[in-house]
């Protein structure tokens, strides 16, 4: 390994091991989950590369659904972020808004080692309806559907309803997409489609 590469490493060890263990944790679940999938990884696995150990994970999160639940809540809070800090800059453009929003979410989908969108992924894996991960899904679901449709309306944009309805598949479909057929091709596709749709809303 060289030197510059195992002086990173190390650095992020030490970082990580500064941490408080429920951080630790809940960080080793992050990158667990979202790159090897939520039903691959287990309790055992997040532990040690958290550097603890179970009881002390059964402490702070009561089962591995409830670990999960919180790993989701933390991603759906990062992505909702992300909407109301651009909404001030695009206060008085609520289509840029949108679009901008939908450019920055795509970077993160392109980003190397990408598996797409976290949330849409775990809908997947957690097709239960009591899990208390589904209850973070389709909260998180309901929400971004409502803020398109308010900026829709807020746009003057006819069929401002079904145009979020719209939004919100475009946006599923490209982060699955980027799983079948590569990470280049369904961001673009989907600002291209993005654009289409807040431009025939205008002219409705």
């Amino acid at each position: 390994m060289p030197v510059k590469k195992a002086r990173k490493t190390k650095e992020m060890a030490v970082a990580q091991n500064a941490q408080p263990p429920r951080a630790r944790i809940l960080s080793a679940a992050h990158d667990l989950f979202y790159h090897q999938g939520i039903r691959a990884v287990g309790v055992d696995l997040v532990a040690a590369s958290a550097e603890t150990n179970k009881m002390t994970l059964y402490r702070h999160f009561d089962s591995k659904d409830a670990l999960v639940a919180e790993y989701l809540q933390e991603v759906a809070t990062e992505i909702e972020a992300s909407w109301d800090r651009l909404a001030i800059t695009h206060a008085d453009d609520p289509k840029g808004h949108i679009l901008a929003w939908l450019a920055e979410t795509g970077r993160q989908m392109e980003r190397p080692g990408s598996r797409g969108c976290p949330i849409t992924n775990a809908a997947i894996e957690l097709p239960e309806p009591d899990h208390p991960g589904r209850a973070v899904i389709e909260a998180h679901k309901r929400g971004m559907r409502k803020r398109f449709a308010a900026r829709c309306r807020a746009a003057g944009l006819k069929d401002a309803e079904m145009i979020a309805d719209q939004l919100v598949m475009l946006l599923d479909g490209a982060g699955v997409a980027m799983q079948t057929i590569g990470l280049k091709g369904p961001v673009a596709s989907l600002l291209r489609h993005a654009e289409w749709l807040l431009g025939a809303g205008s002219s409705r």
